[in-house]
């Protein structure tokens, strides 16, 4: 027998989770759900490429959606990156469930932004779970679970793209084997281990906490959306960061160096390097140049 799946996602993500859906035996892909009206998207080309149904929907909560669902006789379906609310008649319509990626531990850090938070919040481990969604956020039973450890340099985007991404990828490939076999996992929260943040806005940098929690900020808003500071007034991002140890003892946010081989600023007992900086509407740019081009001189310093 053919399995029938649906995926519904977006982005790079999307197009993986499809592409190795594709080289799974006895299965087939009935029709994709991309983002609306976004021909760019990467999920969007490969359906098209593909000859795959597609569908888009400005709501998936919509009288539209949920009809057309109705009218798809679908076996599994996939939640591959999925930021719209999918209603439960839509959950509910496969016959053998729906399975959702997320790149957190769950219970730990429901919500949009788990990776940033993750990061942010200081954490030694994350990774990633697939689960059963049901009427609430992210409060589904579980089917698979992975752990990584949150290297010190990890930003949010080297921990996705090298580790939760293909990690997650992987497991949604796992989890439809397991319920082929005819015995998924359905593994319940524990609600009192449960945290939920919203989405990571750009955050100001607060020179005055510690080197660990700064650090944390900035890399867990590297690169999007954002960590923060001024010079003279003027709102700059700071990318690409590494924190080292600092024999000089300067006020925080204070420049140490700059010269192209480091830029660096003082933060505690060590020293904050910077690859990349943004001004407010413009391009990343290497720190040295920015610096050059902003004519900053050592001991100047940033949140000014």
């Amino acid at each position: 027998m053919t399995l029938k799946i649906a995926i519904i996602g977006q982005s790079p993500f999307g197009e993986s989770v499809a592409k190795r859906i594709q080289e799974i035996q006895n299965t087939e892909i009935l029709c994709i759900i991309p983002p609306f009206n976004n021909k760019e998207d990467p999920l969007y080309k490969f359906s098209n490429e593909q000859k795959i149904r597609t569908l888009q929907f400005k709501k998936l909560r919509s009288k539209e959606a949920i009809e057309a669902f109705n009218n798809i006789n679908i076996d599994i379906l996939i939640m591959a990156y999925v930021v719209d609310i999918v209603p439960m008649e839509i959950i509910n319509n496969p016959r053998l469930g729906t399975i959702q990626y997320h790149p957190s531990l769950l219970p730990k850090h429901r919500g949009p932004s788990s990776i940033n938070w993750s990061i942010i919040n200081g954490d030694k481990e994350t990774g990633i779970t697939i689960f059963w969604p049901d009427t609430g956020l992210d409060t589904g039973d579980i089917l698979i679970q992975k752990k990584i450890i949150i290297k010190e340099n990890d930003s949010t985007g080297s921990l996705y793209f090298n580790s939760l991404y293909p990690m997650g990828v992987d497991a949604i490939v796992e989890s439809i084997n397991l319920i082929i076999n005819g015995d998924p996992p359905k593994i319940p929260q524990i609600e009192k281990y449960a945290t939920y943040e919203g989405w990571c806005e750009e955050q100001e940098i607060k020179w005055k906490n510690t080197s660990k929690d700064i650090y944390n900020l900035i890399r867990g808003c590297d690169p999007q959306p954002g960590a923060w500071t001024l010079y003279k007034g003027e709102k700059i991002y700071l990318y690409d960061t590494k924190l080292v140890s600092n024999n000089i003892q300067k006020e925080n946010g204070t420049i140490l160096f700059i010269n192209e081989k480091e830029v660096s600023v003082s933060i505690g007992n060590k020293k904050l390097i910077i690859g990349r900086i943004k001004s407010k509407g413009k391009k990343k740019i290497n720190a040295y140049d920015w610096m050059i081009n902003n004519n900053i001189k050592p001991s100047s310093k940033l949140g000014e």
